[in-house]
């Protein structure tokens, strides 16, 4: 498998933009943050800092993985990305956790800001994550790292919404608790999309059957294969996004042939099920016999 069969390695380019435009703006909101004495840009910047460290892993991830295969990894590194992307959600969490710590302390005792800064450097970080929104969105479905990275830019660029809302309102009624009210909301949006990352992650690392394959269909298509009588110890799971993989044993009927068997599977499983890889061990019913038997106890 070479790198354009990874569903991250075919958008590895756009993770490098990201974090190109992801670095840009935490230079840019460090420098304001020193220059309007905001908390808020202060903050803000932490949370493109861990976006940036993410993003960097996802993409070293994705490098990595296209590695050669070799003997004691005979799937290569491809589950570097799954373990990325639940380690990114890890850190999203985290970063929500934050937020909502910041946002209590910021409402008991707000800092004093320059607002003009604070709304000209939130509406840059704004377009910029646009941008990067833009960028990424076309891996986004295909891979759970890119779907990670969005999620980041996104919740940057929900970032920049509350501080420019708190820029406004402060600019405007005096009132610094709008930047706690908004970092609130800000979290409240982070930890939904976050937690579903987290969780399509772990059913990967965990081998659980692919979402939108179901094995009941999966069972019945091999089943109504020329030459098959019957199926069982069936498996799916995925190697990583966009690399779903069945294996099964397969029953011959007495006329069924071999070759005909495995090109009809095969081209069933890759053309309803988006299946990359399927394995079949074709089986006699003298074999299924032998095979029960063996599984019986020993006395």
């Amino acid at each position: 498998m070479g790198q354009s069969s990874s569903a991250a390695g075919r958008h590895r380019h756009r993770l490098a933009a990201a974090v190109g435009i992801s670095a840009t703006i935490l230079v840019v909101e460090l420098v304001a943050a020193f220059a309007s004495n905001s908390l808020a840009l202060f903050a803000d910047a932490g949370h493109v800092f861990a976006d940036v460290s993410g993003i960097a892993l996802s993409w070293a991830a994705v490098w990595v993985a296209a590695r050669p295969r070799s003997g004691e990894r005979s799937f290569g590194l491809y589950r570097l990305e799954i373990v990325a992307a639940a380690v990114n959600a890890v850190v999203l969490l985290a970063i929500a956790v934050f937020v909502v710590y910041e946002a209590v302390r910021r409402f008991t005792d707000p800092p004093p800001v320059q607002p003009g800064i604070v709304i000209v450097v939130a509406v840059i970080a704004l377009l910029a994550n646009g941008l990067s929104l833009r960028v990424l969105a076309p891996g986004r479905t295909e891979s759970l790292t890119v779907r990670g990275v969005y999620l980041e830019v996104l919740g940057d660029a929900l970032g920049a919404i509350a501080v420019l809302a708190s820029g406004v309102v402060i600019a405007t009624t005096g009132w610094l608790q709008a930047d706690a009210v908004a970092s609130i909301v800000v979290a409240a949006l982070i930890v939904p999309r976050t937690v579903s990352l987290l969780r399509d992650s772990v059913d990967v690392l965990l081998e659980a059957t692919p979402k939108g394959v179901s094995l009941a269909d999966v069972r019945r298509h091999i089943l109504e294969a020329p030459g098959v009588t019957d199926v069982h110890d069936l498996h799916a799971w995925t190697i990583t996004s966009g690399m779903n993989v069945v294996s099964a044993h397969v029953v011959l009927a007495a006329d069924g042939k071999p070759g005909d068997v495995l090109d009809h599977l095969g081209r069933c499983l890759a053309d309803d099920f988006d299946v990359n890889h399927s394995t079949f061990q074709l089986e006699t019913p003298e074999h299924v016999a032998w095979e029960a038997r063996l599984a019986q106890p020993q006395h």
